[in-house]
């Protein structure tokens, strides 16, 4: 099967031609109209070959293109009780609605830029990082005005800004073309068209290139796990009631997400696969993404799509009769085909369920992913800052699930992306201060007992979901600085209001103002790995849980890190324990006042190590440490410290 078959189907270039072809094996009779013949096909009658690809090619007109480049153009097919229907194309590669028309159906748009128009890279993709540090984020709530941002504002605007945090990827959200914005880009109708309220094909190429000339990847979020219902403007319109071996989705009930509201894959189906794949393949060479976000795997993996169930690790949930054979050997091929012509692509599955070997290699028999979101963490975060008050707070069940994910599998772990702060949530920060956001930010004023432990346990939960939590770490756009409020995007139910789809940039911007300890705490984090390569580590120990004091020591690499999260206790030479003897200091303090805390740690103390127990006797160290070393540990902060070298 050619995984490039985008160079086939759809609108293509040949022999002074436009050859046009697509997969509608339900149709009896096809046309192509467009604004080029003024929307009457009979002179543009296509034939069927016996795989039900129907085809026609249009010869130049006067040495140029039949069909200009821009101009609308469908798929006009008709029904076995000889109705007509109007389709997009399904390879196409933009399409745009009519904005001041309500209600509007989407067009298909005929891309073929003259070359002085097509965009020419000018940068190469940069290596593979030894962990991937990803900002998350949607391009068109990228502004700060209530509009829909574009590609080039979000390259000028926004990238420098993730360079400056020191991420080192970018995932894009909602870049597949979908009709409905409110989706968050989940409803693809046009899987290989860039979503043109942002922009042209041209522009995002700019976009991922000056994101390269800045040393980040780019990551896009692919949508196979289904598709838009939508039949005028999206692929469901080939639907015509055929059967599944004909269709690209599954018949009956097994075709339909009744929770999404959209179609179902027949993955088994050759010409599904060859759209599928190609897809994959589009994205990597046209527009040189440097790997994908996989969304809905659950969906994909289970008959049952993972509703109503609660997976417990048991291996019967996972292999059994309502496992989707057809859709893990799709996510195999898939994998497959990235590594092998990108081995340097970064590919990360959204699974809820666990399911085993998903982050191992094809060849080893696995699913091919090389990480895994860590999807409890943010639940488990959510339940204590909703339900439980400071003194509730199990530190052995939050240690628990930050470290509860499967052995040589890894991990993307995060506190909070999109959807903790989407319409009926709060992002953490307004969880944690909620309307004193609104009047108690400023530095001009002590800061209030909520904003002090609103700051303090933003700083905390984020850091050590980062460290503890996985081999990667994710962020979503605005969390860094503790973004207020949530994120709702244009609908009836809000009067079609972009006041809450944007990002208010300029709250991080104000010096006297707050957000900038949260920004200056996030930057550091970051900067921390890239200086010690703690995510990139294997070496994890935790070796000190107390519930009493509600403190949390552990090892990650050569470092030693302590969390407080006790709400009123400060102790003074509190004992840790840590691998190698030597001597200590601070490297990194939620406590520092460019970060908001009070300074009392002092960052130019040597802390030095004291042997412990019998050498090669761990059950008599402490806490089956070999050394330990003494700090200072407010409450509610956290240190890091590292190991200074011998001379």
């Amino acid at each position: 099967m050619p995984l490039n078959s985008y160079l086939k189907y759809g609108f293509n270039r040949e022999d002074n031609c436009i050859v046009y072809r697509e997969w509608a094996p339900a149709a009896q009779a096809a046309k192509l109209v467009g604004d080029f013949n003024g929307w009457n096909g009979w002179q543009h009658q296509m034939e069927k070959n016996q795989y039900g690809v129907w085809a026609i090619r249009i010869p130049d007109v006067n040495q140029r293109p039949a069909i200009p480049h821009l101009s609308r153009v469908k798929f006009q097919m008709q029904d076995g009780d000889g109705t007509w229907f109007d389709r997009i194309p399904a390879w196409i590669k933009w399409s745009t609605v009519n904005p001041g028309l309500f209600g509007a159906s989407y067009d298909g748009i005929y891309w073929d830029p003259p070359a002085l128009e097509r965009y020419e890279f000018k940068h190469p993709r940069p290596p593979k990082p030894a962990a991937p540090r990803i900002y998350e984020a949607h391009v068109g709530m990228s502004s700060t005005e209530p509009r829909v941002a574009s590609y080039i504002e979000f390259a000028d605007n926004v990238l420098p800004r993730i360079k400056s945090n020191n991420y080192n990827t970018v995932q894009l959200m909602a870049v597949m073309e979908h009709s409905y914005y409110a989706s968050f880009g989940y409803h693809v109708t046009n899987f290989f068209a860039v979503s043109s309220r942002s922009g042209t094909p041209e522009e995002l190429k700019y976009l991922i290139d000056k994101a390269h000339s800045l040393g980040l990847r780019v990551l896009i979020d692919v949508v196979h796990s289904h598709a838009s219902n939508n039949a005028s403007d999206g692929l469901n319109g080939y639907d015509l009631g055929q059967s599944a071996e004909e269709s690209y989705f599954h018949t009956g009930d097994r075709g339909y997400h009744k929770l999404w509201d959209s179609r179902l894959f027949n993955y088994g189906n050759w010409e599904v696969q060859r759209f599928l794949l190609s897809n994959l393949r589009w994205w990597l060479e046209e527009f040189q993404f440097d790997g994908f976000r996989f969304d809905g795997i659950t969906s994909m993996l289970y008959r049952h799509h993972g509703l109503n169930m609660s997976f417990t690790g048991n291996y019967s949930e996972y292999f059994d009769v309502t496992t989707d054979v057809d859709a893990l050997v799709y996510l195999m091929l898939a994998n497959d085909l990235i590594h092998s012509f990108y081995p340097d692509a970064t590919v990360i599955a959204e699974d809820v369920s666990g399911m085993p070997t998903l982050g191992r290699p094809v060849e080893e028999g696995g699913i091919g992913f090389d990480y895994r979101l860590a999807m409890a963490i943010p639940d488990k975060w959510i339940q204590y800052l909703k339900h439980r008050s400071e003194e509730d707070w199990s530190m052995e069940e939050i240690t628990y699930t930050l470290t509860n994910r499967r052995y040589t599998e890894k991990c993307i772990s995060y506190a909070e992306s999109h959807d903790q702060s989407l319409v009926g949530d709060k992002t953490f920060a307004f969880l944690l201060m909620d309307k004193e956001m609104y009047s108690n930010m400023s530095t001009f004023l002590p800061a209030s007992p909520v904003i002090e432990r609103g700051i303090s346990l933003h700083k905390m939960i984020h850091f050590l979901t980062m460290a503890l939590g996985g081999e990667g770490y994710l962020n979503f756009m605005g969390n860094e600085f503790g973004h207020p409020e949530w994120i709702d995007f244009p609908r009836e139910g809000n009067g079609w209001s972009y006041e809450k789809c944007r990002r208010q940039w300029d709250l991080v911007g104000t010096d006297h103002l707050q957000y900038k300890f949260m920004n200056n705490f996030d930057k550091a984090m970051n900067e921390l790995d890239e200086k010690f390569h703690l995510l990139a580590s294997s070496r994890q120990l935790v070796s000190s849980v107390c519930e009493e004091d509600k403190v949390i020591v552990f090892e990650r690499g050569d470092l030693v890190f302590v969390f407080n999260f006790h709400p009123v206790n400060t102790y003074s030479g509190y004992k840790v324990g840590c691998d190698l003897p030597g001597k200590y200091r601070v490297t990194l303090d939620s406590d520092s006042l460019e970060y908001g805390g009070q300074g009392r740690v002092g960052h130019d103390v040597d802390h030095f190590t004291t042997p412990e127990g019998e050498p090669g006797k761990p059950d008599k160290n402490f806490n089956n440490r070999p050394n330990s070393f003494k700090v200072l540990c407010p409450s509610k902060t956290c240190q890091v410290y590292y190991k200074v070298p011998e001379p």
